[in-house]
């Protein structure tokens, strides 16, 4: 039998995005790949409005919105100032591509200060200051009102990458930070279904921003739109699970004898840190992620991960599934090994990235992997 359709195919498909407006330029045309489809300025006005920025950009993922905000805000030659040890993706960027393209860096340690930062500037090429929230994966906390006072006083870009904290414990636009970024593939979302990222600033610099995401081509698709705004309606929900199982399992490792070697969460009263992220992060919620070495090196920490029954070992994290994952395989595996051992991160060191299991569940679960590795009881 042929086929025949019931009506014209045309009334079938959703119609091409009209243009109505009498504004010329190609960024004025109402095109998806422009970053301007109704989906993705719903989405845009949603997110700007938890970080309480005036705009935001919504792209197709964590590293386009890192690699279009640096290439729209530098140029050749100019010199950036960045936190010790950056997420991976970030290193690679600035370390290769921004490098052929004539950009230097200058890399900060949390310990450092405003004399420190001042002593790396170099008159007439330092644009920016590049800072995270909560360093992956060791999380450190670094100075960030301090970070960001420090480039208005010097006339310098601030953007920090607020992935790990996620707008339920930081705001960094209050702390007076330029530019925030997310992987929204992370917490934003939260249900690991999605790939996406987040610009978040001034009017005017997201609308410099997007002119070069528009060059670029990372739009995120209106789907994708819709499965974030659906996930920022549990976000509040989520992340204050995700601190409360962090933080349980970070203290039941650090109590837990000679098999721990070392414990990273700035939420234990025994990091270094946490002095300044009682200070930064809104009631005290440190995030999701911690890490953690055993004593007996990489072969406990295979040991251990291979023991778990609950957590899937896998990168990412932010999902409402528990994460864990060696970095020196993943997140860190571009950096050489003299690189990652500049920045602390040894090849046996465990990062977790919780979900929001009954937390009872997860202690048993990390209790019982941790007795079946080697070592003094």
């Amino acid at each position: 039998m042929r086929f025949q359709a019931a009506e014209p195919m045309s009334d079938l498909l959703p119609p091409t995005l009209q243009f109505e407006g009498t504004e010329e330029g190609y960024d004025n045309v109402r095109y998806t790949r422009c970053n301007n489809n109704p989906s993705q300025t719903a989405v845009a006005a949603h997110l700007a409005a938890l970080e309480g920025t005036e705009a935001a950009l919504p792209v197709a993922s964590g590293m386009a919105a890192i690699s279009s905000t640096l290439l729209a805000l530098l140029e050749p030659g100019a010199h950036i100032l960045i936190v010790r040890g950056p997420y991976g993706g970030t290193h690679d960027l600035v370390a290769s591509l921004l490098k052929k393209w004539g950009v230097t860096s200058s890399a900060v340690s949390p310990e450092d200060g405003p004399e420190q930062w001042e002593a790396l500037l170099q008159p007439g090429k330092t644009r920016l200051f590049y800072a995270e929230a909560i360093s992956n994966p060791l999380c450190e906390v670094y100075d960030l009102a301090g970070i960001a006072k420090f480039a208005r006083e010097h006339k310098l870009l601030s953007v920090i990458d607020a992935t790990f904290a996620s707008p339920v414990n930081l705001q960094p636009a209050k702390l007076g930070f330029d530019i925030t970024l997310h992987s929204a593939t992370k917490y934003l979302n939260g249900h690991s279904d999605l790939i996406a990222g987040v610009v978040l600033g001034g009017q005017e610099l997201i609308e410099t921003i997007r002119v070069t995401a528009n060059v670029l081509g990372p739009a995120i698709d209106p789907h994708s739109c819709f499965l974030l705004s659906r996930g920022l309606r549990t976000l509040g929900l989520r992340v204050e699970q995700q601190n409360r199982n962090a933080l349980a399992l970070a203290q039941f490792l650090s109590e837990a004898g000679p098999k721990v070697a070392a414990v990273h969460y700035p939420g234990l009263k025994s990091s270094k840190h946490h002095k300044r992220a009682a200070e930064l992060f809104t009631n005290g919620g440190c995030g999701g992620v911690f890490s953690f070495e055993l004593a007996g090196g990489v072969d406990a920490a295979e040991a251990f991960l291979k023991r778990l029954q609950l957590p899937l070992v896998a990168p990412s994290l932010g999902g409402v599934e528990s994460l864990v994952t060696r970095p020196a395989t993943t997140s860190h595996a571009g950096l050489t090994a003299k690189e990652r051992a500049a920045a602390g991160i040894s090849d046996g060191l465990i990062r977790v990235a919780v979900g929001v299991e009954a937390t009872g569940d997860l202690l048993d679960d990390f209790s019982q992997a941790l007795a079946a590795v080697p070592g003094a009881a």
